[in-house]
């Protein structure tokens, strides 16, 4: 029988409680790569955050990405940014004067046989781009307080804190990967960014549900300490959090991939980007780290230390983050 139908039957107990190290130890090298890359290459924002010049245009010819790039450096024109969306291109610069505006215009019309009329020029000045900025943090800041809220009324303090704390881990790993990867971040991105927390939310809100209804059944006679609990009751939605990210990502990474290299959507693929990586981080996260974190929280309270040195006492079992399950031995 494969590992795949065992573990969609229930058959296999994976101990991610007892991995906790393994896990920490992921995240925090994959936390320090993602700062480092903020830090070093910071986020590559585009027009409407920072202000520019956008030209868009249909080029009567077959060219490349390099060749536009080339024809607007030398133009003088600074690190132009040049995408493609179907058969148009897009190229975002720097703010230009109304004159190399004009300059610029014209020197693409008369390369790629285009009509000057067909070369469509927005303008987009930094006051505006900071302003747009504001709001998005703003809106980020909003959301992630109605998600404290909630949190703080549907689960106990410390379950909470593990969810934000998964929460935030997500974020900075998805900016990361944008920081090192150089792709644009556009209000598209922003909502992406909004998307993968509303879905790791619920990833661990799932989750943290089964652990709830486990562990609200430990009393002193208990034969299970709380990671044990805890550990089965995670590997209960194994199944169904994996589903789940399965599903979700797969016409994600059929926009990301596909779409945006066979199809020339290149205007999706900030979006897609963002939600691909945040997926599969979130799920990672519920799984691996607002667990394992919910239960080093817990293992520090009487209640549940009483358990566990009782449960010691007698079978000689370690009662800590590293204890299995008692299933464990079906796999």
């Amino acid at each position: 029988m494969g590992l795949g139908r065992r573990l969609y039957r229930g058959e296999i107990d994976v101990d991610f409680v007892g991995r906790w190290k393994l896990w920490y130890s992921l995240s925090g090298f994959l936390l320090i790569v993602s700062l480092a890359g903020l830090l070093i290459n910071g986020l590559n924002l585009g027009v409407e955050f920072k202000g520019g010049s956008v030209f868009s245009f249909k080029p009567a010819q077959t060219t490349s990405v390099e060749q536009v790039r080339g024809s607007f450096l030398e133009e003088g024109v600074h690190q132009p940014i040049v995408q493609t969306a179907g058969t148009r291109l897009r190229v975002t610069t720097e703010t230009l004067s109304e004159s190399d505006l004009t300059k610029v215009q014209n020197a693409i019309a008369k390369t790629y046989s285009v009509p000057v009329k067909q070369v469509d020029i927005q303008s987009i000045g930094a006051s505006w781009g900071g302003e747009v900025s504001k709001k998005a943090w703003i809106g980020l800041g909003v959301f992630m307080l109605a998600i404290i809220l909630y949190l703080s009324m549907a689960f106990e303090p410390k379950m909470a804190l593990s969810a934000i704390v998964a929460l935030i881990h997500d974020l900075v790993i998805t900016a990361g990967v944008y920081a090192w990867s150089g792709f644009e971040v556009t209000p598209a991105t922003l909502l992406g960014f909004l998307t993968i927390l509303g879905y790791s939310l619920y990833d661990a809100v799932v989750v943290f549900d089964m652990i709830k209804e486990v562990t609200g059944k430990l009393g002193t006679t208990s034969k299970q300490t709380y990671s044990m609990a805890a550990n089965n009751a995670l590997n209960h939605t194994l199944i169904r959090s994996l589903n789940t990210s399965l599903v979700a990502i797969l016409p994600v990474a059929a926009i990301l991939f596909i779409g945006t290299t066979l199809l020339g959507a290149g205007t999706l693929k900030d979006l897609s980007l963002a939600l691909f990586v945040g997926m599969i981080v979130g799920t990672y996260s519920s799984l691996c780290v607002a667990t394992p974190l919910l239960v080093t929280l817990k293992e520090r309270e009487p209640r549940y230390q009483a358990i566990a040195r009782r449960l010691a006492s007698t079978t000689g079992t370690k009662g800590g983050k590293g204890a299995k399950s008692a299933a464990t031995a079906k796999g």
